[in-house]
């Protein structure tokens, strides 16, 4: 069977490879949807140049499907994007968006696919807590109170778990960043042959919002 990914280089579909890779499914090839909207309501926008050398580093084909990132017209142009590639199954990292698995579930019926979403309805203690043991991932984007801009660039280790627990207690935000708070990104996993690495990095703040911009990966 034909496996891929679908991923950002986030935290959460990148364990999720990891998970499937553990369960024996022989993951071919990552997938990124890259918008043109940044404010995409399905997909990420931030720092996606990294994908490509995730999967150099992983022995895995890179495949990319451009979309404009309008509601409901993105998830027309991912499927046809996948439809393309003639998968058997597909790997998701949804945690709890119901509006993302129940698309993701209706391609892959319509295209003769598996789904397979290894960290559906995680609890997000334990979530993060698996990322901080198997992965490093830092956070790139924040935008949330409490999120501020000193947390870009944080790696998602134990301490960084434990303040962003603090923080869902304080301000009720998700502390796996499901409701948008932040976004985040992989830079090294068991299943990478090498870490990723970056020759530059920006920060730009627009209001609440503070992104940590990447270029250069290696």
């Amino acid at each position: 069977m034909t496996w891929a990914a679908l991923t950002s280089g986030g935290k959460d579909s990148v364990l999720a490879v990891q998970r499937a890779i553990d369960a024996g499914i022989e993951v071919s090839a990552l997938v990124t949807v890259r918008p043109e909207n940044p404010h995409s309501y399905m997909f990420h926008s931030a720092n996606l140049d990294a994908v490509r050398v995730m999967a150099e580093v992983a022995g895995m084909e890179y495949h990319e499907i451009p979309s404009a990132g309008k509601k409901e017209e993105e998830i027309v142009e991912m499927e046809e994007g996948l439809a393309a590639l003639g998968l058997d199954g597909i790997v998701t990292g949804a945690v709890a968006s119901t509006y993302q698995r129940s698309r993701l579930e209706a391609i892959a019926g319509r295209l003769g696919m598996q789904l397979y979403a290894p960290l559906w309805h995680m609890d997000y203690a334990a979530l993060l807590r698996e990322v901080a043991a198997r992965l490093d991932a830092i956070i790139v984007v924040c935008a949330a109170e409490g999120l501020t801009e000193e947390f870009l660039g944080a790696h998602i280790d134990d301490a960084t778990v434990e303040r962003l627990l603090d923080l869902e207690r304080r301000y009720r935000i998700n502390p796996a960043g499901e409701g948008g708070e932040y976004e985040s990104l992989t830079l090294d996993a068991p299943f990478f042959s090498r870490p990723l690495t970056y020759a530059s990095a920006e920060r730009r703040s627009v209001g609440d919002r503070h992104e940590l911009l990447l270029k250069g990966f290696a």
